[in-house]
């Protein structure tokens, strides 16, 4: 059952499955996709020996290896979605990480839009310049007058 499950994962990118059965998931295809990254005729074999299934291989080592060769480890994300109606059974979305593009591009720009300012790289004159521009403002000089 969990080599069926981890070669749906890696083909289709999610499943949705009860939380018991995607922790137990997680523990089984993470060690697979480590291997992944080493891309050897053994390491294909071993994986191959656990998934039993040509194409997830290929997929595995072709499109996943090559957006997770980074990433230390973490590769799935475990979402839960609440009870089943027939059995109030926990169900939850298990994902591959840098395959969820909602939270890729919102990783993305949030990386683009903090600005942080090191020690010594503002120079006194500008720290300045700027308080001063906010002094000159038209609501600042009707107070004044």
């Amino acid at each position: 059952m969990l080599a069926n499950m981890a070669s749906s994962l890696i083909l289709n990118k999610r499943i949705e499955t009860t939380l018991a059965k995607a922790k137990a998931l997680r523990k089984y295809v993470e060690p697979l996709i480590t291997k992944s990254k080493d891309d050897t005729t053994h390491s294909r074999r071993t994986v191959f020996a656990y998934l039993q299934n040509k194409d997830v291989v290929k997929e595995l080592f072709g499109n996943v290896a090559e957006k997770i060769a980074e990433r230390p480890g973490g590769y799935t994300r475990i979402i839960r979605l609440g009870a089943r109606l027939g059995d109030a059974a926990e169900t939850c979305l298990i994902e591959l990480v840098d395959f969820n593009e909602v939270f890729v591009k919102e990783a993305k720009v949030k990386a683009k839009s903090t600005r942080r300012r090191g020690k010594g790289k503002g120079t006194k004159k500008d720290s300045e310049d700027t308080a001063q521009d906010t002094d000159a403002t038209p609501e600042s000089t009707e107070g004044q007058a």
